[in-house]
């Protein structure tokens, strides 16, 4: 090809053209090359937009190994499996929630979660002012037509657990350590001792003692060092970051703690009896599934052993020291209680009229 402007026999005009020509073909032959960059109709394609997810955690936050860091591995199987964003922020105190959630709205997420029962109000309060962005709460009911609520039978998923606790128990006397004092706290407590009454009627479970905190892990051993000191050889808790410190105590005592909402079995190997798993992180995916398919609805989504919301781990470190017949045991009270067989008290209240039944039963 030549692109020579000065040629002889007053060529110049035919080369001039000859050459406008070759650059129309190339210019044309470029835009057609590459066909992924172009939809059907010849103009370039607009990326799909990805997913936006936002969390605002509760009191703790990441590395609590319980709570928070459950809901944290829903929104990371979110970015592994969707392809979808995320963006957290930690809430330092309850005045925190409110301006938390908001920010996630005015950064356009998709979808919002509003993780622990002490964002209810803020939730309230800004889902409404955003229509068009679903939210989802775990451990409370909001409702909202734009609004998810998580909740949990977490007093099953105890009452396994207080069984399994009297059923090894060498003292008869067993504990358990809650976080701050509550109508959901008690949902635990109260089907710890039913479950630990129901295995053995006899067994003392009166040693409970709350935190009122989430994240003081020293306050957290320290009551459960008194439990283990005052006779209790087993101690479940429920007390997010502060029930590190139970986990400590029973490795320190050389006894028992029962871990809880992540598989804490092996912060101290052989010294976590089990851990009562919530899947906050089974139901903050299937939320965030939802709202990319297409198909959020708002309302209450309720997870218990039935569904497999809640449960026991595998014991991995204490098989040996629970022995297959007791195992056997777990087994048999779980399908009672998906079978409604047993209903399992979530209220001091409940817990009296359950336990005065035991008293009956021959």
């Amino acid at each position: 090809m030549h692109l020579g402007i000065l040629v002889p026999n007053g060529g110049y005009e035919v080369r001039i053209r000859n050459f406008v020509w070759l650059f129309a073909a190339f210019a044309l032959v470029g835009c057609n090359s590459g066909g992924g960059g172009e939809n059907a109709g010849g103009g370039q394609a607009t990326p799909a937009k990805k997913l936006l997810v936002g969390i605002v955690f509760d009191s703790g936050g990441i590395g609590d190994k319980s709570f928070n860091d459950s809901a944290n591995a829903g929104v990371q199987k979110a970015a592994k499996d969707l392809g979808a964003d995320i963006k957290s922020a930690d809430s330092k105190s309850e005045k925190d929630y409110e301006t938390n959630l908001t920010g996630m709205a005015e950064k356009g997420c998709n979808v919002i979660f509003a993780v622990g029962y002490k964002q209810e109000t803020a939730l309230k309060t800004v889902a409404p002012k955003y229509p068009n962005i679903s939210f989802a709460i775990v451990d409370d009911v909001v409702d909202l037509p734009n609004v998810r609520s998580l909740v949990f039978a977490e007093e099953q998923g105890s009452f396994l657990a207080g069984y399994l606790a009297a059923l090894v128990s060498k003292t008869a006397k067993v504990g358990f350590v809650g976080g701050e004092t509550g109508p959901l706290i008690k949902k635990f407590e109260s089907g710890y001792v039913a479950g630990a009454k129901t295995a053995n009627p006899a067994i003392d479970a009166s040693g409970i003692k709350y935190t009122e905190s989430w994240d003081d892990t020293s306050t957290g051993k320290l009551m459960a060092s008194t439990l283990f000191t005052g006779g209790c050889d087993v101690v479940y808790h429920a007390a997010g970051r502060c029930g590190l410190g139970v986990i400590s105590a029973a490795k320190d005592a050389g006894k028992f703690a029962i871990g809880v909402d992540s598989d804490q079995d092996g912060e101290a190997p052989g010294n976590v009896l089990t851990s009562m798993v919530k899947h906050v992180d089974v139901a903050v995916f299937d939320t965030i599934k939802d709202v990319n398919d297409g198909k959020f609805k708002p309302g209450v989504q309720r997870f218990d052993l039935k569904t497999k919301g809640v449960g026991l781990t595998d014991f991995q470190y204490t098989k040996d020291k629970i022995g297959d017949a007791n195992i056997k045991k777990i087994q048999d009270i779980s399908q009672q209680i998906i079978d409604g067989k047993i209903k399992v008290p979530a209220t001091d209240a409940d817990l009296k009229t359950y336990l005065a039944g035991l008293k009956k039963t021959p």
